[in-house]
């Protein structure tokens, strides 16, 4: 759904695409596999955005289709990751960066015997003539409310997360106007822009020099990427 007037297009989350299997399930924010639908393409460099359901033991492998940065977001339990730059762990509120060439691929696993596992994976192009495969780990305290919080930077792509109360508002600087800004909600309710966004909705927007937000739930959650 596309707003021309201000260049904003909503990503709803009951039009996403859905792929399962035996023991995952996920949610696609743009096309992603046998997965195509019209306006579903990439929003600048961000070419993934799938929102995963591990069983309690199961794993799931991907291979990137292009020099990518690979952002991985635990959401319930923790997450092991195995790739060919680094094998490691990730809680809650720890944020992986895997910064992969083409063609090179990587593992999530659900470590637990028992429970299901819940996370964001999101894929960024980076074309830059000195790309280099590399990890990054970073981490955010949810402790600190009603603000935005860095998530990841990568290649001048910046996200941010922010836990809000009801009624919390917020207005975010755009660096460079002539990017664009993609918001996706982890949880609760917000209205963004002027628009009215539920709990795994995504919006994006275009030539704009601030977003402004209110959330209107309590502990509700965001993501913001400048792109």
């Amino acid at each position: 759904m596309m707003d021309t007037q201000s260049q904003a297009q909503l990503f709803l989350a009951d039009s996403r695409g859905f792929s399962q299997t035996d023991f995952s399930q996920s949610y696609h924010t743009f096309n992603f596999g046998p997965y195509v639908a019209e306006g579903r393409e990439p929003f600048g460099s961000l070419y993934l955005l799938n929102d995963d359901t591990l069983r309690a033991g199961a794993s799931l492998s991907m291979q990137v289709e292009t020099n990518t940065e690979v952002i991985l977001i635990p959401v319930v339990g923790g997450l092991e990751y195995q790739s060919e730059v680094k094998s490691d762990f990730l809680e809650a509120g720890q944020v992986g960066r895997l910064s992969l060439e083409t063609g090179m691929s990587y593992s999530v696993v659900n470590p637990y015997e028992t429970e299901t596992i819940t996370l964001l994976q999101l894929w960024l192009t980076n074309p830059a003539p000195d790309f280099t495969p590399s990890f990054h780990q970073t981490a955010f305290d949810f402790s600190t409310k009603n603000s935005l919080l860095p998530l990841f930077n990568a290649s001048g792509n910046q996200g941010h997360i922010g836990r809000y109360d009801g009624r919390a508002e917020e207005i975010y600087t755009v660096g460079n106007p002539a990017s664009g800004v993609f918001v996706f909600i982890l949880q609760g309710v917000f209205e963004v822009a002027n628009r009215l966004l539920h709990a795994k909705d995504g919006l994006a927007l275009r030539d704009i020099a601030e977003v402004e937000f209110e959330a209107l739930s309590n502990d509700a959650i965001l993501i913001l990427i400048e792109l």
